[in-house]
C-alpha cells in the first residue's frame, strides 16, 4: 500500500564479465546516461553527480541545473545521510586494528555514565551495532523533533542516555539484522567518547585529513555553503539540511563528488592510504541481510559482489559502491529525495534493472477534480484523492498525504514511493473508479456522496479537561506526546511532526491531517492512564508514562 511518514572469487569473475559487456565511450553505461538525462528533464531529480572510477582513470558526470541556474561540478556540496555510517565503519575497524577496543568489546565499557539494556548476560557489542544486529530499534521513540524538517536537530546526549536507560531489548544482542540508525549514531558516539573527542572532531582527523577530503564535514564551512546544492523532497519542495548532534556517526556528513572519490578510491584500495586496511576489514561481509545481501560493518555486499551503501536525508539522496573486481566504482549524489540506488548497480553492473522514467503532464484545475473522491478498496481501507491547488493528493486510510502526477489524463504515479493509480470512468465519462499498481493490481470504486462515512463533528472542551491528557505514552513501536498548544492539543509521534487533535466527545480525539483516532482510558479515579490509537483498522494501546 501507499506509505507516508556468494563468495568473494564467484563475484570477482561475475563482475570481470559484466563490465566488460559495457562498453561505451563516456565513463558511465549509455544506458545510465540516457536515465539520468530522462529524470532530470522529467523533473524527478534536480541534480545528479556521478564520480566515476573505471581503473586508475576518475571522472564526474554531472547533470541538471541547481535552483541559481549554475550547473552542479565535482565541488558541489550534497548532503550523504547514512553513507556516513560507512565513515563511522571505517573509525571502529581501525581502532580494532590499533588494539584499542575488539568486535566484541560491549559498548557500555566504553559509555561507563550510560545505562545501556542489555538481556541478561548478553551484552550489546561494538561489533554488532556495526552489523545492525544490536537489538535496539530504528529510531528512539523519544525522538519528537520541535522541527520535523531538521529531525535530529535537538537530539542530544541527555535523550540518547534517557531512551537507553529506559529501552528493554526485544531479542538477544546478535540476534537478528535490523536496521538502526540510533544504533549506529550510538556507536560513533561511543568511539568518540573513547577518544575523549566528538565525532565530527574523530572523522575529520582520521579520515577527511588523510584523504585529503578538504570540502566534507558535518558543519558548513564557507567555502562549503558557498558551493552548497540546496535539497528538495520528493514533490521538489525545497528541504531544510538536517542537523546532528548526538546521532552524528549515523548520518551527519557532507561532501562533494571530488572527496568521495577519494573516499571511494581508498575503500577499493586504487589509492592506498594507511587507512586501507581498516577500510577492507569494515568491508568484510559479516552475516545474512536476507538471500541476496549480507553486510559488514556498515557496508553492504549483494548476489553479484557490489560493495555498497546509500544514503537519503530530507532533502538528499546518495550512493556508493564498487564492483567485486576492486577497479571499478561510482558514487552518486542528488539534492532531491528520490532513489537512486538503480542508477548505482547499473552502473556497476549493467544487467541490473534500471526503474523507468515518467515525465509529469500538466493538467487542469477542472481535469483533477474529475477525479476527487473517495475511493474503497476494501471494507477497512479507503483512498481519499483530494486537490491543493494545482496538485493532487492520495491519502489512504490511516496515513499521511502524499502528492501524485499525471503522466497521462488518467494515469497517475508517485514519486514517494513506487505506486501508480490508473482511474476508470463509466460510459458517460465520469470517474467511477482507480486501480491501485503496487506489488500488484488493486481496485477500488468510488464512493457516492452518501456511502462517504461521515467526519467526526469537533466539540468544545474547558481548559482544566485539555489539561488531564497532556504527557507521554508508550507504544511498543514509538513514542506520542501530547501537550498543549495554546487552545488545542497537539500529537506527535517518533519522528512525525506534531499534529493537532480535535476533540469529539469527553477522551475522545480525531486528526484532520491523517485518518486516526485517539481514545483515552482513565482510572477509577479519573486519572488519564493510557490511549488506544485507531488506525489502519487497528487498535493499538499505550500506557500513559511517569514524568522524569
Amino acid at each position: 500500500m501507499l506509505s507516508l511518514l556468494g563468495r568473494r572469487s564467484a563475484a570477482w569473475l561475475l563482475a570481470i564479465s559484466v563490465m566488460a559487456a559495457s562498453a561505451h565511450a563516456g565513463p558511465l553505461p549509455e544506458r545510465v546516461e540516457k536515465a539520468a538525462q530522462d529524470r532530470i528533464a522529467a523533473g524527478i531529480h534536480q541534480t545528479l553527480v556521478f564520480g566515476v572510477v573505471d581503473g586508475d582513470n576518475s571522472e564526474v558526470v554531472a547533470f541538471g541545473r541547481l535552483d541559481d541556474g549554475r550547473a552542479p561540478d565535482g565541488d558541489t556540496v550534497y548532503e550523504i545521510g547514512s553513507i556516513t555510517k560507512t565513515l563511522t565503519a571505517t573509525l571502529l575497524a581501525e581502532a580494532v586494528l590499533a588494539g584499542t577496543v575488539t568486535l566484541d568489546t560491549p559498548v557500555a565499557q566504553l559509555l561507563p555514565d550510560f545505562t545501556i539494556p542489555s538481556r541478561g548476560a548478553k551484552q550489546i557489542t561494538l561489533g554488532q551495532l556495526g552489523t545492525q544486529h544490536s537489538g535496539l530499534p530504528r529510531e528512539a521513540s523519544n525522538l519528537l523533533p520541535k522541527d520535523i524538517g531538521n529531525p535530529f536537530a535537538d537530539y542530544d546526549v541527555a535523550k540518547l542516555k534517557a531512551f537507553l536507560a529506559g529501552y528493554e531489548l526485544p531479542r538477544n544482542p546478535g540476534a537478528e539484522y535490523e536496521y538502526s540508525n540510533l544504533g549506529f549514531g550510538l556507536l560513533g558516539y561511543a568511539l568518540a567518547q573513547s577518544e575523549h573527542t566528538d565525532w565530527s572532531t574523530l572523522a575529520g582527523d582520521r579520515i577527511l585529513k588523510p584523504l585529503g577530503m578538504t570540502m566534507s564535514g558535518t558543519a558548513f564551512s564557507d567555502a562549503m555553503r558557498a558551493h552548497l546544492a540546496p535539497g528538495h523532497d520528493a514533490a521538489g519542495n525545497v528541504a531544510k539540511n538536517w542537523d546532528l548532534d548526538a546521532l552524528a556517526g549515523t548520518g551527519a556528513m557532507r561532501s562533494t563528488a571530488n572527496d568521495m572519490l577519494r573516499y571511494l578510491k581508498a575503500n577499493m584500495g586504487i589509492d592506498r592510504q594507511p587507512l586501507t586496511e581498516a577500510m577492507k576489514l569494515a568491508q568484510a561481509p559479516r552475516s545474512d541481510v536476507n538471500m541476496n545481501r549480507r553486510i559488514g560493518l556498515a557496508w553492504m555486499t549483494n548476489g553479484s559482489g557490489i560493495v555498497w551503501h546509500d544514503g537519503q536525508t530530507g532533502g538528499y539522496q546518495s550512493f556508493i559502491g564498487f564492483a567485486a573486481d576492486w577497479r571499478h566504482g561510482v558514487v552518486i549524489l542528488s539534492n532531491t529525495a528520490v532513489d537512486i540506488d538503480d542508477l548505482g548497480f547499473t552502473t556497476l553492473n549493467p544487467r541490473a534493472g534500471l526503474l523507468p522514467t515518467t515525465r509529469e503532464m500538466v493538467l487542469s484545475g477542472a481535469a483533477l477534480d474529475e477525479v476527487v473522491g473517495t475511493y474503497k478498496l476494501d471494507d477497512k481501507i479507503l483512498l481519499k484523492i483530494f486537490r491543493v491547488d494545482s496538485r493532487l493528493f492520495v491519502q489512504v486510510s490511516g496515513q499521511g498525504a502524499i502528492p501524485i502526477f499525471a503522466s497521462a489524463p488518467d494515469e497517475f504515479f508517485a514519486r514517494a514511493v513506487q505506486a501508480s493509480v490508473t482511474f476508470t470512468r463509466d460510459a458517460g465519462g465520469a470517474a467511477n473508479g482507480l486501480v491501485l499498481h503496487q506489488n500488484g493490481d488493486h481496485t477500488a470504486r468510488k464512493l457516492a456522496a452518501s456511502e462517504i462515512p461521515p467526519a467526526p463533528k469537533e466539540i468544545a472542551l474547558d481548559a482544566a479537561t485539555s489539561g488531564d491528557y497532556v504527557g507521554r505514552y508508550q507504544f511498543d513501536f514509538a513514542m506520542l506526546d501530547v501537550t498543549l498548544k495554546g487552545d488545542h492539543l497537539e500529537a506527535q509521534l517518533t519522528r512525525q511532526a506534531a499534529l493537532p487533535i480535535f476533540p469529539s466527545a469527553k477522551d475522545r480525539f480525531f486528526y484532520k491531517a491523517v485518518d486516526a483516532q485517539l481514545d483515552f482510558e482513565r482510572d477509577a479515579a479519573g486519572k488519564v492512564i493510557a490511549v488506544v490509537l485507531h488506525q489502519n483498522g487497528g487498535d493499538m494501546r499505550a500506557p500513559r508514562i511517569a514524568a522524569r
